[in-house]
């Protein structure tokens, strides 16, 4: 019978568990440094109890870069097999975690049979599913009723939950006097904002923080604290409102820590790209180097219908300056539910940040599969080429809608292709092109 709760309790002990062992091969990392990154907060392995699919993964310092994908239904596309062919094309392209931010119904059915099906680490955000599933109006919810949620959530096998702690009344305060171009952004924030604006009530997760973290501590569900005043638009990044949550998710890093709970700590949603790198350092300092996860931040407002694109230069920007987990965004976002396609394009961008981060930070062997296509791409080698590229499927359809007449070549260059010429020429051949060599 083991003797630990969580794996920052275990970690604390000295005692390596099976997670650790799978995510220190995972990462070419000794599970004795592992363990000791775990122990102080710096490294999260969100591992609920109850998720026996898991395939752990380890999130924060020294690790590589990891992506979550948000999927769920809505009131207005409630098919939940279409979120499950979502799931399917996540797990296909590698995505390390998997949000449900399901806001409509009894979304229980789909979770758990998420949850049996995954081996990606779960999440979710008990705020948005606390309406549909308590089946109250947001002002006759009470603090209990969302310890309730909160528990279903923890006991159905989630690995880390978003909780909106830090908008409490001073936070409120400082938003209502500065004032914002955007206002609030964050779905579950905005909830939080108006039960409290109406009840006159604190921030229940605020308010009750210990008793919530006893409930995560039971399962070893990771505390993703959420950012419920995250800039909205660049004009609105960096100000004070944003700033003092981040203040007070600190402490509230801390407090977790104290419990045994595992940290991971959300940051900005829009920014310039010349506030990044700026933001990943205060965020270290002010929350004590606990794993950054982030929402792009999207560098421009003014792309709808490219904002994986805006996404993804600023998600590379913010890893390779020290956050630790991507939220990928779609072409969907400001926009509509995201459909497959919507979805894929997601993906393989922030893929993409990752690996380009992960690189800009020496993440050991990082740059091998890149050297591998670099191989490949020498000896003009296709089938190895596709077999390398992040979506295969796409390079090797893109390649063959317009065929070369040599196959050592792409219908770009053709005979002119550069590495065929300079092969040509290293073997001793002569180049010409009109008449045959």
């Amino acid at each position: 019978m083991k003797n630990y709760k969580t794996q920052m309790e275990a970690a604390k002990k000295g005692i390596i568990t099976p997670e650790m062992k799978i995510v220190a091969e995972k990462e070419f990392m000794e599970v004795e440094k592992l363990m000791a990154l775990v122990a102080c907060g710096q490294v999260a392995i969100p591992a609920n109890i109850m998720h026996t699919s898991l395939s752990p993964e380890g999130i924060g310092t020294g690790l590589k870069t990891k992506i979550n994908v948000n999927l769920g239904v809505s009131g207005d596309c409630k098919n939940y097999q279409q979120e499950l062919e979502k799931v399917k094309l996540s797990l296909k392209f590698g995505a390390e975690a998997i949000m449900d931010l399901s806001n409509f119904g009894k979304t229980n059915t789909f979770r758990q049979e998420l949850i049996k099906l995954s081996p990606a680490m779960i999440g979710t955000v008990p705020m948005y599913d606390a309406i549909g599933y308590l089946e109250k109006d947001l002002l006759a919810i009470t603090p209990q009723d969302f310890m309730r949620v909160v528990r279903a959530h923890a006991e159905e096998g989630v690995d880390f939950m978003t909780i909106h702690a830090g908008i409490n009344r001073r936070a409120i305060e400082t938003f209502k006097r500065d004032g914002r171009r955007m206002n609030i952004v964050s779905r579950g924030g905005s909830l939080l904002f108006a039960w409290m604006e109406m009840t006159g009530n604190e921030n229940p997760f605020y308010e009750y923080y210990d008793e919530f973290l006893e409930i995560l501590r039971e399962y070893d569900v990771t505390i993703s604290l959420g950012d419920a005043l995250r800039p909205g638009c660049i004009d609105d990044s960096s100000d004070s409102s944003q700033l003092g949550e981040l203040i007070e998710l600190g402490h509230l890093t801390k407090r977790a820590w104290a419990k045994d709970v595992q940290v991971l700590v959300e940051g900005p949603g829009h920014m310039a790209m010349n506030e990044i790198a700026a933001n990943m350092a205060i965020q270290k300092r002010l929350c004590h180097n606990a794993p950054f996860y982030v929402l792009g931040p999207l560098v421009t407002d003014i792309a709808p219908g490219y904002d994986h694109i805006t996404s993804a230069i600023g998600g590379a920007i913010a890893a390779a300056s020290g956050a630790d987990f991507l939220c990928y965004v779609t072409p969907a976002e400001h926009l509509r539910l995201p459909d497959i396609d919507d979805v894929k394009e997601g993906i393989i961008a922030s893929k993409i940040a990752a690996h380009a981060a992960d690189i800009a930070k020496g993440i050991p062997h990082a740059r091998e599969i890149d050297n591998k296509m670099a191989e490949a791409r020498r000896k003009v080698d296709w089938d190895a080429m596709f077999e390398i590229a992040i979506d295969s499927e796409k390079a090797r359809a893109y390649f063959e809608s317009t065929p070369p007449e040599d196959k050592h070549s792409c219908s770009m260059c053709g005979k002119m292709c550069a590495v065929r010429t300079t092969n040509m020429i290293l073997e001793g051949k002569t180049v010409a092109f009109y008449s045959e060599n």
